[in-house]
């Protein structure tokens, strides 16, 4: 049987976006593990009874979208934030003065506490439900260079500690990805200036009041669901955001909405600029 005739898809949807919803489905179900490899064109083809073309167009879109990436030679294989090709970053800082030197992630806090009002209205969650807040520091050599305060639902990240973070030889989303099962595949931000308190001064070794950039993070997993929101302050006298924005990451062309009360001011993507080595940071 044609698997499509079982599914409960709107007429006015074109062919391919049926079969690029039922393979974001088998993501979501944890049928096809990030860094694993989906089955060929012609086997999806003949799963789903439509033609390898009509495949082919689905992956396409997905992996142009980063969910998905091709290998010649290999094959089709779900993005993973373990995979140093992978293109798929959620930042990308670069020094004033050319190439970074090496990140280092430093876990300060973590602690369970109840959510409020903003944090649930970000999180899609109920207020005074489990949430697990995180504060880490960034370093690039030995120059303090973010600071991060996380929110993340408890119902996923209850086991999440500060041992946790500390023993982990890996990113934040490698983390949240392979010990949690909880993949990052899109991101919203929005950048603000504001000026540095007591804590965030202390530190970024900076001085209290001075100018810092602030970057508002919700971050989703399949689903469109939002699991992380992040506010992540930046020392600005070494370093400085770089984004490549375009038509193609807009979240309006991918159907994508901002939570309410969260003013989007655009999708975060990799980009390559000549003469500048970019940090590429699956955080």
């Amino acid at each position: 049987m044609n698997r499509l005739a079982t599914e409960q898809s709107p007429t006015f949807s074109p062919l391919y976006r049926q079969i690029r919803a039922l393979l974001t489905r088998n993501l979501e179900s944890g049928e096809w593990r990030p860094g694993s490899m989906i089955p060929s064109e012609a086997e999806l083809a003949t799963r789903f009874g439509v033609s390898q073309g009509t495949v082919r167009k689905a992956i396409d879109e997905m992996a142009a979208e980063n969910l998905l990436v091709r290998r010649q030679g290999k094959g089709t294989f779900v993005a993973s934030h373990s995979d140093p090709r992978s293109v798929f970053r959620f930042l990308s800082i670069r020094a004033n003065a050319g190439e970074l030197p090496p990140l280092k992630s430093v876990p300060l806090e973590c602690w369970r506490a109840k959510a409020g009002s903003d944090v649930a209205r970000v999180l899609g969650i109920e207020v005074g439900a489990s949430v697990i807040v995180v504060r880490r520091l960034l370093r690039f050599g030995t120059a303090p260079a973010v600071f991060d305060e996380l929110y993340l639902p408890g119902e996923l990240f209850g086991e999440l500690t500060l041992d946790v973070l500390k023993n982990s030889s890996v990113s934040l989303y490698n983390l949240f990805e392979s010990r949690f099962g909880v993949p990052m595949v899109r991101a919203e931000e929005r950048l603000s200036a504001v000026s540095a308190d007591r804590l965030s001064a202390e530190l970024l070794q900076v001085n209290e009041g001075s100018p810092l950039l602030l970057v508002e993070r919700v971050s989703y997993t399949y689903g469109n669901k939002p699991v992380e929101w992040r506010k992540g302050v930046c020392a600005t006298h070494d370093f400085h955001y770089y984004n490549q924005l375009g038509w193609a990451h807009s979240p309006c062309a991918q159907g994508g909405q901002a939570p309410a009360g969260f003013a989007l001011k655009g999708s975060v993507v990799d980009g390559e600029e000549r003469g500048v080595q970019p940090a590429t940071l699956d955080l």
